[in-house]
Formats: C-alpha cells, sequence, structure tokens
C-alpha cells in the first residue's frame, strides 16, 4: 500500500523545526536514545562487519557515536536535513583514540547536510545504513529506494520509526478544539514492509511494542515534542496562538485519558531490517527473468 503524500511534513519546515531545535534536542530525547538503545540491542545478533556506515537522520549524533564503538575500524557517516543538527552532533563527536591517530589508523568520520529522499551518496557504497525515528518525517518509498541504492549488495537497513498508535491520545484531544491536522500520520508497519519489498529490498523483518510515558500534566509532553522539533509542521495546521477557551477545552479532553492520576502519552515503536539481495530479480512483460550489466558482472567473478 503506498502512502498518502499528502500527509507528508513540507520539507522546509522539517528542516527549520529540526535546526530550530538543535541546542534543545538533547535535554528532551530520552525516549529517543531509550529507541536508538533498543535499536542497537537487535544489531547484537547480527553479524556484520561495515566497511562503511550511515546514519540517516542522526540528530545531534547520538547513534552515529553508537555506531563508531561499535564497529571502531569502520568509515562512519551521519546525514542530517537540519545544518545545526551537524553543528552539535560534530561537537559532541570524540576524538580517536591516541594510538590510533599515533599510527594513522583513524577511520574515517564523515558529517552530511542532506536529505533522506535522495541521498548525497555514491551508489553501492555502504554496508549498513542505520536510521532512528526518521522515517515518520520522510516518504518511506522514496528513503526506500534511495537506501537500496546507496547499500553494496547484501547491505543491510536497519530503522526505527512510529506506527499509527503514536500519540493518539493528543491527535483525540485536538478534535475537540478542530478538524485540523496537529499531529502527524504515521504508517502501518505492514505497509513499510510492502515498501520495502516494492524499492527491491529482501524478506523485511518487523516487530513492534507500546511505549507509553506519562505526565502530571499537559503542557511537560508539548514542551518534550517542541524542544525535540516533532511539533506540527504539517500543511493545513492551525495557523496562529491557540486561545485561552481553546486550549482549556483541549485539556479537557485530554484528562478523560487520565489514569492513576497520570496523563498517558503512547508511542507506537516500529523496528525494522531488511537486506538489499546480492542480485535482485525482475520480470518482463512476459514473465522472463532480467538482471543488469553491473549484477551479470558480479555474478561472472564469483564463477
Amino acid at each position: 500500500m503506498s502512502a498518502d503524500k499528502t500527509t507528508f511534513p513540507p520539507k522546509p519546515a522539517v528542516r527549520a523545526s529540526f535546526g530550530n531545535a538543535a541546542r534543545s534536542y538533547d535535554d528532551n530525547a530520552f525516549l529517543q536514545r531509550e529507541i536508538a538503545d533498543r535499536l542497537f540491542e537487535r544489531l547484537e545478533y547480527i553479524k556484520l562487519r561495515p566497511h562503511t556506515a550511515l546514519d540517516i537522520g542522526c540528530g545531534t549524533g547520538y547513534a552515529t557515536a553508537k555506531l563508531r564503538e561499535r564497529y571502531s575500524d569502520a568509515n562512519i557517516i551521519g546525514l542530517d536535513l537540519a545544518m545545526q543538527m551537524l553543528g552539535v552532533a560534530k561537537a559532541h563527536a570524540k576524538p580517536a583514540p591516541w594510538l590510533k591517530r599515533l599510527l594513522h589508523q583513524v577511520p574515517q568520520q564523515s558529517w552530511l547536510c542532506g536529505d533522506a529522499e535522495a541521498l548525497p551518496i555514491k551508489t553501492e557504497s555502504i554496508d549498513l545504513a542505520l536510521s532512528n525515528l526518521t522515517l515518520q518525517w520522510c516518504d518511506p518509498e522514496r528513503v526506500a529506494k534511495e537506501v537500496v541504492r546507496v547499500l553494496k549488495p547484501n547491505g543491510l537497513f536497519m530503522f526505527t520509526t512510529f506506527g499509527p498508535d503514536t500519540l493518539k491520545e493528543l491527535r483525540k484531544a485536538f478534535r475537540a478544539i478542530d478538524d485540523h491536522p496537529h499531529v502527524n500520520k504515521f504508517i502501518d508497519m505492514h505497509d513499510i514492509g510492502d515498501i520495502l519489498v516494492g524499492a527491491g529490498f529482501a524478506d523485511p523483518v518487523m516487530d513492534q511494542e507500546i511505549v507509553t510515558l506519562t505526565y502530571a500534566e499537559l503542557k511537560p509532553l508539548l514542551k518534550e515534542l517542541k524542544g525535540i522539533g516533532a511539533h506540527n509542521v504539517l500543511n493545513g495546521r492551525s495557523i496562529g496562538l491557540m486561545g485561552r477557551e481553546r486550549w482549556q477545552r483541549m485539556v479537557s479532553a485530554y484528562d478523560l485519558f487520565r489514569t492513576g492520576g497520570r496523563l498517558p502519552a503512547t508511542f507506537e515503536v516500529v523496528y525494522g531490517h531488511a537486506w538489499k539481495p546480492e542480485f535482485s530479480k525482475r520480470k518482463t512483460i512476459d514473465g522472463q527473468q532480467t538482471i543488469n550489466f553491473d549484477e551479470f558482472k558480479r555474478m561472472v567473478s564469483k564463477s
């Protein structure tokens, strides 16, 4: 199933929102760090020794640093849409151990400002592409096609994103005041799997879990979302400040979800990984399988 492209946030607004949040991001991104840690726990079970790894949507560099720690001899690329995020990531990056520097054995650490939907990276140059909570800000079909392009044969794409139940309480509370979009629409896990297969990946593995955060009141949740740049940038959103009367109606609607004195905020976390096959299989109209010339050369070199 193709995603509804009208629901994707406009790219300039996403870039501006995350750029403005670069300095406050780390103070509010504890959930993002926790999900990154869980993603890397899954990576423990996969045997892979990448020569070059790419962190798509690296933000302030938390997952990039974990890639450097796990694959100390690999070349690591951190890519983000917002230049301000890259500035913070560079400032956080730790220097290589002194012995490696002394022996001139320091692997390359690169930073690129670019769009996940149009990766500024050479075709078939990446062994591992990792992305933590970036897909929900993109057209996943375009991202999948770009990732499969830049991955080497047998390369791995590993990622997290948010599913449709994410912030369901907030979405329902906003409906009490108007019909404008206030919360992103998130793509179903099974649709993401179909998108990966359509892009050329083999046998994607998907799973999900529900993480529920709780708050004494609503303002801290909204403050955290704004602090990481995840506030509303959708087309068709209501412009201008929310008046006191509309704010109180929204707060009252959210308060209906209160349990044990706390307000829940649901996050449906989707985990996925898929391999780029060594040889892609395509069929012509008459059912004949075809391969391109580069794949044919690889087949010959292995025989």
